[in-house]
């Protein structure tokens, strides 16, 4: 210390006589750093659950399946023999999966062995009855407890028997669950009289009736008929039996069946629990390896062929995880900035305090680099105690502390206060004079105002290259964008703001300087020189406004998010409730419609023929779109009853003029007017005129409305496949009549979405980082007054002795505050619902909401009127503060030292 010149002693007495703003900047930086800290750690936790939370719902979607055909079983003479290794082949096949997997092998549940065969029908007279036979084989068998008879065994044979094709059906022994058993009638020992589709009876002998050692195995999910009858799984009204093949009698099965009837099939469940983002990213490229590289299903060998669905649900997941991502990095980012800003006015303000103190040093002979080297260690002291309690405090909420987002806000804290106490103390005492010459001192501004658009300009740019890259590229990585600067164009857009109320709010004082000067009441006047006075400081401006802006950017991304889940869910289930029919069901549709439209509290239902992929041409090109056909008038009545967009009139079809269509598009075309074709097999095309736009239907981007009517008179068969239901007893009725349907709720829907990892933790992030920054705003005003509260009361105690009177002094006081606390209300707000406007569409929020596009904007009318209120309400009470503490100042102590 005593080779720098550093006095320890100056240290402490600086730091004891500017407790007050040391303790606001520690303040901040805990704060910050406790939030920076917790969030990325809690986002990449959020993304581990949104992973697992995906695949648990995609269910069978995610399972990867291996097929293959069996190995020939060609006779010598022309017929098929028993091969009794049926059950070693597809355990060989689940040996050559596991050798394939890579990656996939730590993330997947032991492979499950599976058969199944074509469904039969149950020939004792119920119609409506189905039977299937299913071999399952696992880790843990899945273990049966045989409570009758016995488990399967092979048919009895004669040694190189070869079976004729044409030959009488070969029997196979099945086992039948208890349940099954019941409901059938039929024990160990009995024949079931099943046939398939053409009428062919099939020989299946009970072999003994079980019960499931544990019906929780995974491998039941596969088959649940096998342990309990399944409804509707074939059809409306329709029952689904299953009969348990065992090793030996799995050969036989594939006897009684035709060569390729009965499916040789492994598959693997992801195990949503060892999930991770991280995995996650690097198996969704081994999937699409294995598919690129497996054998198409026209293979006529034994080529492993794999299907799954498993990389579509984690490209829609990670395409969530990356949106969510951005605009978590747009509110810290945001955060950041303020709390930067922030820490420039805390620092301006121990300058304030500090400058004749430094100056006195100066003037006695310290160095500069003695007195950035006092203040930097008080600096660091400050900021890494403060900022260590941060991450402590976030240490209590996450298991680990993100460091990247903490460099800004302790860089500042750190680096803040010396530097501006060195350039405070450089000014004080060095010796250049101001130059007589009349063109030196203009030129000597010109170069300060140069200086100053220079940065200005900086700034300008550094934004509008954010917006265009966040414009053009987005901020998905997986579509070639990036998050870094696309994410610092709310921030960077609220600085340009800032800037530009900076140069307008010398006018507006000046201009109402000049009004108050024509007028009779002087306290206006003083009012309006003193706001005049202080219009050009930039930091306050550029903290407050940037604080409110971007507060008004979290809440309105908050509202709007909230907002498009109810919408969302709206357009994804297009009423209260909607059942998607099977299709072997479909023609129970219209039956099924009427009975849920006598249900209580059921409004309205509209039946439907829903058509995805329907191959629809325009122009030249095929667009592949959502055909819905439905009854126009019965469909506008419904949509009446709901807050989705109204069904536009369709003109009617009259004679051989194209059939009039309604057309939702992702792109720009086609456009009314154009003529769209639906090409049929077998039969002629349905010529199309698209006359309108077609509402949302389950929130497809390409949708093609069309009238039954119109359609029936052009030729073409319509059978509803979809039911939808308004009204307050939706959800009962479509839940009582949900057989061989799918049943859509749009209020589960909308809180399920609502419940998602991702959703939750954006909107608690948004309503953070509004509380924090709001927080930070209203800190940055009581700091910056209190950086002109010596000066401004100086003024007004020197108007005190020429009569002014303390309740007059207080209303100056609160004229010099109020134009930065009204910039702060009032044009802080618009300013972030101009930057929502530009940046909240590349964003995606759509992702999250799902809805089709951009969001629409949703302001946030509390937050604005608590935006409006909160600043105007800080000069109420900061004039009052600032006048007590200066209350027993005496006039006589304020003209013979000259302060306040």
């Amino acid at each position: 210390m005593i080779r720098l010149g550093l006095h320890g002693a100056s240290i402490r007495g600086r730091a004891r006589a500017d407790a007050g703003p040391l303790l606001l900047s520690a303040l901040v930086v805990a704060v910050v750093s406790m939030l920076a800290g917790a969030v990325p750690v809690l986002l990449r936790s959020t993304a581990d659950q949104a992973v697992r939370a995906a695949v648990r719902s995609a269910a069978d979607q995610s399972d990867v399946r291996v097929e293959a055909r069996w190995e020939a079983d060609d006779g010598v003479d022309g017929g098929r023999t028993r091969d009794p290794q049926a059950a070693a082949e597809l355990a060989d096949l689940a040996d050559r999966a596991l050798g394939e997997l890579g990656p996939l092998h730590d993330v997947l549940r032991p492979p499950v062995g599976y058969t199944a065969s074509p469904t039969l029908k149950v020939t004792d007279g119920s119609v409506l009855r189905t039977f299937q036979l299913n071999y399952l084989h696992n880790a843990s068998g899945p273990a049966v407890t045989w409570i009758s008879g016995r488990a399967p065994a092979a048919t009895p044979r004669q040694a190189d028997v070869e079976v004729p094709w044409n030959g009488p059906p070969w029997p196979v022994q099945v086992g039948l669950s208890e349940t099954d058993a019941a409901a059938l009638g039929a024990d160990a020992g009995d024949r079931l009289r099943v046939a398939d589709d053409q009428g062919n009876p099939k020989d299946v002998r009970v072999s003994g009736v079980y019960r499931a050692t544990n019906p929780d195995d995974p491998a039941w999910r596969l088959a649940p008929w096998l342990l309990t009858p399944s409804s509707g799984t074939d059809g409306a009204g329709t029952t689904r039996f299953g009969g348990l093949l065992s090793d030996a009698s799995l050969p036989d099965a594939r006897l009684a069946f035709g060569r390729d009837d009965l499916t040789r099939v492994v598959r693997f469940s992801p195990d949503p629990d060892v999930l991770t983002w991280d995995s996650a990213r690097r198996i969704a490229a081994t999937v699409v390896a294995l598919k690129a590289s497996s054998g198409t299903s026209a293979n006529r060998g034994t080529a492993a062929h794999w299907q799954t669905q498993l990389d579509s649900v984690l490209r829609d997941v990670q395409d969530q995880i990356e949106a969510a991502t951005a605009q978590a990095s747009v509110l810290l980012t945001a955060v950041s900035t303020v709390a930067v800003l922030v820490l420039l006015l805390a620092a301006e303000l121990l300058v304030a305090r500090r400058s004749a103190a430094l100056a006195v040093a100066r003037q006695r002979g310290a160095s500069l680099l003695a007195l950035g080297g006092e203040l930097l260690i008080e600096s660091v002291l400050v900021t890494a105690g403060s900022a260590g309690a941060g991450v402590l405090a976030a240490r209590l909420v996450v298991p680990e502390v993100g460091g990247a987002w903490l460099l800004p806000v302790v860089l500042a804290g750190v680096l803040a206060g010396p530097a501006f106490g060195l350039v405070a103390a450089y000014r004080a005492t060095r010796d250049r004079r101001v130059p007589a010459n009349r063109s030196a001192r203009r030129w000597a501004r010109r170069t300060v105002a140069l200086r100053r658009l220079t940065a200005e300009f900086a700034v300008l740019a550094a934004a509008a290259v954010a917006l265009v890259v966040l414009h053009q590229r987005g901020v998905l990585p997986s579509a070639g964008g990036t998050v870094l600067l696309p994410a610092t164009a709310p921030a960077l857009g609220v600085l340009v703001g800032g800037l530009l109320l900076l140069r307008v709010m010398p006018l507006l004082t000046g201009l109402v300087l000049r009004r108050a000067l024509r007028s009779s009441r002087p306290l206006a006047v003083f009012g309006a020189a003193r706001a005049a006075a202080v219009s050009n400081r930039a930091l306050p401006v550029l903290a407050l406004a940037g604080a409110a802006g971007l507060a008004t950017f979290a809440l309105t991304l908050g509202t709007t998010v909230g907002t498009g889940l109810t919408d969302g869910a709206w357009r994804t289930a297009g009423a209260e409730a909607r059942l998607d029919v099977a299709y072997d069901a479909a023609s129970a549709t219209p039956g099924l419609a009427q009975r849920i439209a006598a249900a209580d509290g059921v409004r309205r239902v509209a039946i439907a023929q829903v058509t995805d992929n329907a191959p629809i041409v325009a122009g030249d090109a095929e667009r592949p779109s959502r055909l819905v056909i439905v009854d126009t008038a019965v469909f506008r009545e419904l949509l009446a009853d709901t807050p989705l967009p109204q069904l536009p009139a369709l003109p009617a079809a009259t004679g051989a003029t194209a059939v009039p269509a309604l057309v939702r598009s992702a792109g720009d075309t086609p456009r009314v007017g154009d003529a769209l074709a639906l090409p049929r097999p077998d039969a002629p095309t349905i010529r199309l005129t698209a006359v309108g736009t077609a509402p949302p239907i389950d929130g497809a981007d390409d949708v093609v409305l069309v009238d039954a009517a119109a359609m029936t008179a052009a030729g073409v068969t319509v059978q509803p496949n979809t039911i939808w239901i308004t009204g307050p007893g939706a959800a009962r009725a479509a839940r009582a009549n949900a057989t061989a349907a799918t049943v859509t709720i749009r209020t589960e829907l909308e809180r399920d979405r609502r419940d998602a990892p991702l959703v939750t933790g954006l909107l608690r992030l948004g309503w953070a980082s509004a509380g924090t920054l709001l927080a930070l705003g209203l800190l940055g005003f009581a700091v910056s007054a209190a950086t002109g509260a010596p000066d401004r009361w100086q003024t007004l105690s020197r108007l005190r002795t020429l009569g002014l009177r303390p309740g007059e002094a207080r209303r100056v006081a609160a004229a010099e505050l109020l134009p930065l606390a009204l910039l702060a209300a009032a044009a802080g707000p618009l300013l972030g619902l101009l930057l929502a406007r530009l940046t909240l569409g590349p964003l995606g929020l759509g992702l999250l909401t799902a809805q089709p596009g951009t969001p629409p904007l949703i302001l946030p009318w509390l937050g604005l009127a608590v935006l409006a209120a909160a600043f105007p309400a800080m000069v109420a009470a900061v004039v009052p503060a600032e006048a007590a503490l200066r209350r027993r100042r005496r006039l006589s102590e304020i003209l013979r030292v000259g302060g306040a």
